[in-house]
């Protein structure tokens, strides 16, 4: 009887999109929706690798960092490499996910990096006054109401802002240096400066380690009988105001609740839109 060689079973796992946000037809990527997910990857085949692709321009640092230890505590523990593998775009958050590999490729097409922090409002002050519209606001303690967008801009507030997101910027960039110790081959003040780049020139600099793509490279380690499985992600497909679920207010896809939910959508869907399009995407 003869016995026939399968070949070994790399689990994939995408991730794709804005981190965090919820946009109304996919909800953004949160370690409560990869959890099972990531978890799943490193146990479902003995190879002794895990590959994950990304695709995404970034969003919350607190579910970029959340998902990237959850994956690097799987890998010590299951004892398997990863190897990632970037699409059209590994930037920000996206490139926070990416240092959880071991070893990171991109397209020759890729958009990498903008290692940074940003946030991004708007001021409604002069628009009010135009129209003839009183803003009140009453808090309980004095910075309750800080960077408001419908009040004057405040600039004890703005460096209070600036001093959280160096704060944020220092453990990113701290992350970034431990991950690629003895990579980097750029200046801090180019690297983290929240600049992007091809991969050609990500090479260059140390941010990823070839250009490739997720089949080329398990062929090469594997072998070409390897077979890539990709992991399904637990995602919903309808937005929350078509679940009919209750709330405070009644039921979800009541007429007055459905238009809160329908204007929050729309404002996340506008805001995920926003993120990309800072990578011409």
């Amino acid at each position: 009887m003869w016995l026939i060689d399968r070949g070994p079973v790399v689990p994939v796992l995408r991730l794709s999109g804005t981190i965090g946000m919820v946009t109304p037809l996919r909800p953004g990527l949160s370690i409560a929706a990869l959890a099972h997910p990531i978890e799943k990857a490193f146990s479902m085949s003995k190879a002794p690798s895990v590959a994950v692709v990304i695709n995404s321009p970034g969003g919350s640092p607190v579910q970029s960092s959340l998902i990237f230890r959850r994956i690097r505590q799987l890998a010590e523990e299951k004892e398997k490499k990863v190897y990632v593998f970037c699409e059209d775009v590994a930037a920000s958050g996206g490139y926070y996910l990416a240092v959880a590999g071991d070893e990171i490729y991109a397209d020759t097409s890729s958009i990498i990096g903008s290692i940074g922090v940003i946030s991004a409002t708007f001021g409604f002050v002069g628009a009010i006054q135009k129209l003839g519209v009183e803003r009140r606001v009453y808090t309980a303690g004095t910075n309750k109401g800080s960077l408001d967008s419908f009040l004057p801009e405040n600039a004890d507030d703005v460096e209070r802002l600036k001093a959280i997101q160096r704060d944020v910027h220092d453990v990113f960039i701290g992350v970034v240096k431990e991950r690629r110790l003895g990579r980097l081959k750029g200046p801090d003040t180019e690297l983290f400066s929240g600049a992007f780049w091809s991969a050609a020139k990500s090479l260059e600099l140390g941010l990823i380690d070839g250009i490739s793509d997720v089949r080329t490279k398990m062929r090469e380690i594997h072998g070409d009988k390897v077979k890539l499985r990709v992991v399904p992600l637990e995602r919903g497909w309808l937005p929350l105001r078509l679940r009919r679920l209750p709330s405070l207010g009644g039921w979800e896809g009541g007429a007055g609740a459905g238009g809160l939910a329908f204007a929050d959508d729309l404002v996340s869907a506008i805001e995920a839109r926003a993120i990309w399009s800072r990578f011409g995407l």
